[in-house]
């Protein structure tokens, strides 16, 4: 394909599936080699526009959520969150209201689950102090918070195709600008969508190790005892290797520049976008199986907003365990059904960072997050993309663990 050709002719394809997905025009849409790079142009674009000062976010999330925040020169402000939503508790927001420079509010749909009255009550927190609502989709991706119609809650919204997501895709990732911002600010709307339009497109080698992955995975989790490790991490040191995180990526920084998407990725994406009712289909089953299953447990938290109404297609399923040891038992008794259990997001900042000054994590007043330190302790997460007898093996499994 003509490399004069810009990043949207290479992918208009995605951006067309992404707009009919949601409601939107695809015009609005910018896809990205990774979110995290994606967020990161938005940040520059927020910097150059209204200067540094502090975004609003939380620890109970992956390190790479909050890299493009301080790579870029933000101050992380760290707010906790309410046990039932995995979200900014707005009235923590409103005790750390003394910021006088905010410039932003991440709103987080942790592990897929949207809740659209607090994600309503946040972003008129932000609004109310003239900072952008900037969403973490990573885990929902074509899902978006709403306000009181159909419109987007957001003035930007940040979708993840990468791995450990929704899609098969592992790679790639895409902005959707509000157009409404084109009122509120028209210079940063321009700004950003000149900058995102205008991304370079991924190198040779990144297309070449992008494309490998999946089989490089596949060979190297067969191979005995640690060498698969040792040599995944021979393989990532001389670039034949993609990491999902880089340590670079544990240490407040990113490991490249801004890029686009290659048309292979976009591909991709566009197909799992293609494929996502069935998808959705099957996580909100199992989501369900789980929520009836689980719900009179008084031994363990499971959020509350998956128990109303219909289930949503979670990417894992919650839940918290009263301490450490018993989120142990409950994760060993699921893997031995075979059910694969993480422990998102245990340490907080998930995997756990190297250089916590990089994070503001030495000055922070853990006083404040009192709730997000409880949830790390416990954090187990039950996977939804399994068959529904498996589901119920699970449910019995976890039952079993704290009996």
């Amino acid at each position: 394909m003509n490399d004069r050709l810009s990043a949207r002719q290479r992918v208009s394809g995605l951006c067309d599936a992404l707009a009919a997905r949601t409601g939107t025009d695809a015009r609005d849409w910018f896809p990205v080699f990774k979110a995290r790079y994606g967020m990161q142009v938005a940040f520059d674009a927020i910097k150059g526009r209204r200067g540094r000062g502090a975004v609003m976010t939380q620890l109970f999330t992956c390190c790479t959520a909050v890299d493009p925040i301080v790579c870029t020169g933000f101050a992380p402000q760290y707010a906790d969150v309410d046990a039932d939503t995995l979200s900014i508790d707005v009235d923590s927001a409103n005790r750390l209201a003394a910021v006088d420079d905010l410039r932003a509010v991440m709103l987080q749909h942790t592990f897929g689950l949207i809740d659209d009255a607090s994600s309503r009550r946040l972003a008129s927190f932000a609004r109310e102090r003239k900072a952008l609502v900037i969403e973490d989709c990573a885990h929902c991706v074509t899902r978006m918070a709403r306000d009181g119609g159909e419109t987007p809650l957001a003035d930007i919204s940040v979708h993840s195709f990468g791995v450990e997501k929704i899609l098969p895709t592992r790679f790639g990732g895409a902005i959707w600008i509000n157009p409404r911002l084109a009122a509120t600010d028209p210079q940063l709307d321009a700004d950003l969508r000149r900058h995102l339009g205008r991304l370079p497109r991924p190198t040779k080698r990144i297309g070449m190790v992008t494309r490998l992955y999946v089989n490089e995975n596949r060979v190297l989790s067969r191979l005995p005892g640690g060498s698969g490790g040792a040599l995944r991490s021979l393989l990532t040191n001389i670039g034949l290797y993609e990491p999902p995180i880089a340590e670079s990526e544990r240490r407040g920084r990113l490991a490249y520049g801004p890029m686009g998407m290659t048309p292979w990725m976009a591909r991709r994406a566009t197909a799992g976008i293609d494929a996502l009712d069935a998808n959705e289909t099957g996580r909100r089953r199992v989501t369900a199986i789980y929520r009836d299953g689980l719900h009179d447990l008084e031994a363990v938290h499971i959020p509350g907003r998956i128990l109303d109404g219909e289930a949503q297609p979670l990417l894992r399923f919650p839940l918290f365990a009263q301490d450490t040891p018993q989120a142990e038992r409950i994760i060993a008794s699921v893997r031995a059904v075979g059910g694969y259990a993480e422990r998102w997001y245990r340490p907080e900042l998930f995997p756990g960072v190297v250089d916590g000054h990089a994070y503001g994590l030495d000055t922070l007043d853990r006083s404040t997050v009192q709730v997000t330190g409880r949830l790390v302790e416990g954090a187990v997460s039950l996977p939804t993309e399994v068959g529904l007898d498996r589901a119920g093996e699970i449910v019995t499994a976890v039952r079993s663990a704290i009996a």
